[in-house]
């Protein structure tokens, strides 16, 4: 079944729609909303475990399954990059770091 322009044109104003009301809700109230404590501590830990949630099927998976062989060019790159960024703590290094291991072992060895 295919979908006219009028429907795609609904489909994308609600999806805007959707958004903004979503991300402007917090904005909404003339006063701070009381949030307690322990949830404020939980907050300062949304943006790592955010990251994570990205980061990790990336490293770990290949389409859809755990890597099965230590023959991926990810492993070695993680490695040398996290050993880089506990030793200098610089985030860019271990961005360079890790792309200089791992594109040569997956571009030149085919990893």
């Amino acid at each position: 079944m295919n979908m006219g322009w009028g429907e795609y044109l609904l489909a994308v104003l609600g999806l805007a729609a959707i958004t903004v009301v979503t991300r402007s809700f917090f904005m909404l109230s003339q006063r701070e909303m009381p949030l307690p404590e322990w949830f404020k501590r939980g907050l300062k830990y949304a943006p790592l475990a955010a990251l994570t949630a990205v980061i990790a099927p990336e490293i770990f998976m290949s389409n859809g399954h755990l890597i099965a062989t230590l023959r991926d060019a990810r492993l070695p790159a993680l490695l040398c990059a996290s050993a880089y960024y506990f030793w200098r703590r610089g985030i860019l290094g271990t961005i360079v770091v890790g792309m200089l291991v791992y594109l040569p072992l997956h571009i030149g060895l085919g990893w």
